[in-house]
């Protein structure tokens, strides 16, 4: 049975991602359902951060999204039977790749995935709808009446903040970085129920005809916003590379803030100057760092986590979530697709096996 995995570069050098051979144990662990892979997804390898937290291995596993069939089921599982569908995100220390036919997971990751939902969208959509419930609901504590600002709206993370805001009475605002981006954004209904737009205003930052600050402070009446979620930030006002210059300035972002007003960041290097530090102290406002590899890092709050998940996969096949669709590509073109995943050329890939 083959896997694919990342060699991790000496030295800054680009992580290779080779094709290696893997077995399973003959035993069946009794917490661990054996499960046939139907669909993995592939994001890029955080190789800093498994450092960080002691994870250092030669050969790392890639591809952790899984969705699949049970074949068969340890002495103690409880959750689970053979031949259930399942979808989960395998652990950040499992040793084995999510690409594999068959691999062994135990079942406090899995979740039973609804009927009508193809394994390719659940795969490929999993990791982002964690993300935006991470940074709405456990960070941001949103409410009915809230004003939330989603930067990017039109990325797979994006599109799933907007849905799920909306779906809790949130007024959204977004930003938009080419025009075809802008004329989805302003086209998106809900599936369901009275089909206003999802977005109250898109901001297209593209154009330098529009200021983000004074666009959101027009259209909130001069009060800002309760809620920033970001995907990245500019530091200095110096030049930037052309795709940074779509990012907001870290003042910008602190301005646009209302009284009391939270900014849920995934700039993992950001810094605050006094000043900066001193107008959300006048604010009383706050800010959090999202990580979504969080869940995996701590077993903790397993219970929520996994209560999060079945959330996820009800609300996408009731419609609520409608990710953006995923061409699957097949097993064979794994390789190349982590490569492009990896260098940023690319969000996410979806392998179908």
């Amino acid at each position: 049975m083959k896997g694919l995995y990342c060699r991790a570069g000496v030295n800054d050098a680009e992580p290779k991602f080779v094709i290696q051979e893997t077995t399973l144990p003959a035993v069946l662990d009794s917490h661990h359902v054996r499960l046939q892979v139907k669909a993995c997804g592939l994001s890029p390898l955080d190789i800093k951060l498994l450092s960080d937290i002691g994870i250092q291995r030669d050969l790392i596993p890639v591809g952790r999204e899984v969705a699949g069939v049970i074949l068969q089921v340890g002495a103690k599982v409880s959750f689970f039977q053979p031949d259930d569908e399942v979808v989960g995100i395998l652990p950040l220390d499992y040793s084995c790749s999510g690409l594999c036919d068959v691999i062994d997971m135990d079942e406090h990751y899995l979740v039973q995935k609804p009927e009508k939902l193809s394994s390719v969208c659940v795969a490929g959509a999993l990791r982002d709808g964690l993300h935006a419930y991470t940074a709405l609901h456990t960070h941001a504590h949103i409410a009915a009446g809230h004003t939330l600002l989603v930067m990017d709206g039109a990325s797979s993370f994006g599109l799933m903040c907007i849905q799920l805001a909306c779906y809790h009475g949130v007024k959204v605002l977004t930003t938009s970085h080419s025009p075809q981006q802008h004329a989805f954004l302003e086209q998106l209904r809900p599936s369901v129920g009275v089909q206003d737009p999802l977005v109250a205003r898109v901001i297209p930052v593209y154009d330098s005809s529009s200021d983000l600050l004074s666009v959101v402070l027009e259209e909130t009446g001069g009060l800002g916003v309760d809620i920033v979620v970001d995907s990245g930030v500019r530091l200095q006002e110096e030049e930037q590379p052309e795709e940074r210059k779509l990012l907001p300035h870290k003042h910008d972002i602190i301005s646009i803030l209302g009284v009391g007003g939270h900014w849920v960041t995934s700039h993992q290097d950001l810094q605050l100057d006094p000043p900066d530090c001193r107008l959300m102290f006048l604010k009383s406002a706050s800010v959090s760092f999202l990580n979504n590899e969080v869940w995996m890092a701590s077993s903790a709050q397993q219970g929520r986590y996994l209560h999060i998940l079945k959330d996820i996969v009800e609300k996408m096949s009731a419609g609520v979530l409608r990710p953006q669709p995923e061409e699957a590509v097949p097993l064979y073109e794994a390789t190349v697709a982590m490569e492009t995943v990896q260098r940023q050329q690319k969000r996410k890939a979806v392998v179908q096996l």
